[in-house]
């Protein structure tokens, strides 16, 4: 039994009413396949220093991978009282200035989109145009429970300025070491957040590909529009994480509508869960079809998000509109968003002094310049309208 220390709603019971005994089945079934595939170990490195190739050829042939006890107990008690926190100070409504002890709210300030909200166990943006039209087809939602609130916090979108924790994650000398043996030494920021996945609350998203920018050029592979690293608080199930459809980042852009006509609801008979204990980190590849449905489990998920990339994909390219405005990323603009990576490396640096902590190639020759501090506190407030989404 894993023990939940977070200022979450007592709702009464959900389920999926004439599908419930059919959504059993399905997860039942996409776990057995799930843990059945040989992708999870702890990360591990060679003699050389180098990505375990066995890793890597893993990942490359299911568009993800699970990497087993990342983040200790001691490091996830610290992220849970900073989504304590952001739970706390979150805007007592839905767009409301002031949190439920009057206090400006968690993101009040900002410019840049921080709090995302979602009626309870809807798919807000499955069927729509929004985010290029990347989620086409809708997602079954069931009804909320009576007692239920009419939105729910569902993400917090730049979350490196609200929680120190999550900065030392994406500080992490193994998880940055994995991005350079995929992405290159060179590699780029995407974006971060936190989801909090609310038991008998939550809503879905429905299945997508997260990349628009690169299915159309020449240089297309299976990695152009990088991946997303996702640390499990609590862990995931079948229930309430998130879903891959294995391999399908390799097949360029994927008629889901189609999928999801053919397999005649959405529940994609070839998707697996990503099953994680607590402390695992799940690296997912954007490219594969992707989503997760509404959570009616009694049981919360929490998901440190932070997405890495490509520069040659990102370099010279003009890209934008989902995450933060439509701009070109040149040299300055990401030389400024990766100014994150180094601040994370010192703040790890400062909390873990045992710890041998990674060297960013691009910004190594400024490393006196990135300390975190108080200054650097202030001074990353809205970061996240410079992110690099593709």
């Amino acid at each position: 039994m894993v023990t939940v220390n977070l200022p979450l709603l007592e709702i009464s019971g959900a389920d999926y009413g004439d599908d419930e005994a059919e959504m059993i089945r399905y997860r039942e079934a996409g776990t057995k396949r799930a843990l059945a595939m040989n992708n999870r170990v702890p990360v591990r490195f060679g003699v050389d220093g180098k990505l375990d190739p066995t890793i890597l050829e893993a990942y490359s042939r299911e568009g993800f991978y699970i990497f087993e006890g990342v983040l200790g107990a001691a490091e996830r008690a610290e992220l849970e009282r900073d989504v304590a926190h952001m739970l706390e100070n979150a805007p007592a409504t839905k767009d409301a200035p002031l949190d439920k002890q009057g206090r400006p709210a968690l993101g009040a300030d900002c410019q840049a989109r921080t709090v995302g909200w979602v009626k309870p166990l809807s798919d807000p943006i499955g069927g729509t145009d929004a985010s290029y039209g990347r989620h086409p087809a809708k997602m079954n939602e069931p009804t909320a429970p009576a007692d239920a609130p009419e939105h729910v916090m569902q993400i917090v979108l730049g979350s490196l300025q609200f929680s120190e924790a999550c900065l030392r994650v994406y500080g992490h000398p193994d998880l940055l070491a994995v991005a350079e043996a995929i992405n290159g030494p060179d590699f780029t920021p995407f974006n971060e957040a936190v989801w909090i996945k609310h038991p008998r609350l939550g809503g879905s998203v429905a299945w997508h590909q997260d990349g628009w920018t690169h299915w159309d050029s020449p240089e297309l592979d299976e990695g152009s529009h990088g991946f997303n690293y996702m640390g499990q608080l609590y862990g995931c199930d079948a229930a309430n994480g998130l879903w891959v459809v294995p391999g399908s980042h390799r097949q360029g852009r994927v008629d889901i509508k189609a999928m999801v006509a053919a397999a005649g609801s959405d529940r994609l008979p070839e998707a697996v869960p990503l099953i994680c204990a607590p402390g695992d980190v799940a690296i997912t590849n954007r490219q594969a079809v992707h989503g997760s449905f509404a959570n009616t489990s009694p049981n919360v998920r929490v998901t440190i998000n932070m997405g890495f990339q490509r520069r040659k994909f990102v370099l010279g390219i003009k890209s934008g509109g989902v995450h933060s405005p439509v701009t070109t990323y040149d040299e300055d603009y990401i030389r400024q968003r990766s100014r994150m990576i180094m601040y994370g490396i010192d703040a790890r640096r400062q909390h873990f002094p045992e710890e041998t902590p990674y060297v960013y190639a691009p910004l190594a020759e400024a490393d006196e310049h990135w300390r975190w501090s108080d200054a650097a506190r202030a001074e990353i407030k809205d970061y996240n309208l410079q992110d690099i989404g593709i």
